[in-house]
């Protein structure tokens, strides 16, 4: 792609949504050139926006882990899969109360946001990628799906990227609740799906073709600027190589091997 038709592409963008994990840093590394990236958002007087699927941590820990990576203001906004489906369900479930299956980072975060919570009764059902997950907590989250509960994911993701490979993450939650209850989920919130993407854009303050998602997902990442009206950037420094780009029907609208190739287009 001629240099006149990137730069022409990334003119029109406003505000990055940023994945993090494979794009901007990778486990506890920060990825070359993520820092200068920023610098140059600076310098553009454009902004960005974090945006991770991950809902085993809450924002604020991934705040501070961007600012022990060097990330000052004004890039310290962080959107989560978690925050999304909890003020989804504040404006879609007021005044009921959830049967939450997460970990006690995302059961602190949603009582912070006034979220109510039960394990007796509950109105409906919020489940995420519970890492203290336990074969207690997977016959009460059946039950209660068997029992017809309105019954919602923060995330589709199978695996969660480590340093040394695949945690199963909350996708493999969804398989076993389905081989038991024969449902799925009846709204999922994090990419690709639209409900993080509303928060997003609210976050962000910018219409959709001011937007760009950025990731190193094709399913993820790019499937959600496809569904959305957002340019899509796809960086491989992360899960997508160039072979799996060539065999995808997803098509991203740029490539880049990092975000910092982006700085002479900026």
């Amino acid at each position: 792609m001629q240099d006149a038709v990137i730069r022409e592409r990334l003119d029109q963008v406003r505000c990055f949504l940023l994945d993090m994990d494979g794009t901007f840093y990778l486990g506890d590394r920060l990825l070359p050139g993520s820092l200068d990236f920023l610098e140059a958002l600076r310098r553009s007087e454009r902004e960005a926006v974090f945006l991770t699927n991950n809902s085993s941590r809450s924002a604020a820990y991934y705040v501070d882990k961007l600012k022990r990576m060097g990330v000052g203001e004004p890039f310290l906004r962080v959107l989560t899969s978690g925050q999304a489906a909890a003020r989804h369900c504040l404006r879609q479930y007021p005044g009921q109360r959830a049967y939450v299956l997460g970990n006690h980072i995302l059961r602190e975060e949603y009582r912070q946001m006034g979220l109510p919570m039960t394990e007796q009764d509950p109105d409906y059902v919020l489940i995420a990628y519970d890492t203290e997950l336990d074969y207690a907590k997977m016959h009460a989250v059946c039950d209660h799906v068997r029992a017809g509960l309105p019954y919602i994911a923060t995330h589709p993701d199978f695996n969660c990227p480590t340093e040394t490979g695949y945690a199963p993450d909350i996708g493999a939650i969804i398989a076993f609740i389905e081989a038991s209850t024969g449902r799925t989920p009846d709204e999922v919130i994090g990419k690709p799906h639209v409900g993080i993407v509303r928060e997003a854009l609210a976050l962000a303050g910018q219409p959709a073709e001011h937007l760009a998602m950025v990731g190193d997902r094709l399913y993820t990442d790019i499937e959600t600027a496809t569904r959305s009206g957002m340019t899509g950037i796809l960086v491989l420094s992360g899960e997508t190589d160039r072979a799996m780009l060539a065999a995808s029907d997803t098509r991203p609208d740029l490539v880049f091997d990092r975000l910092s190739d982006m700085v002479p287009y900026l």
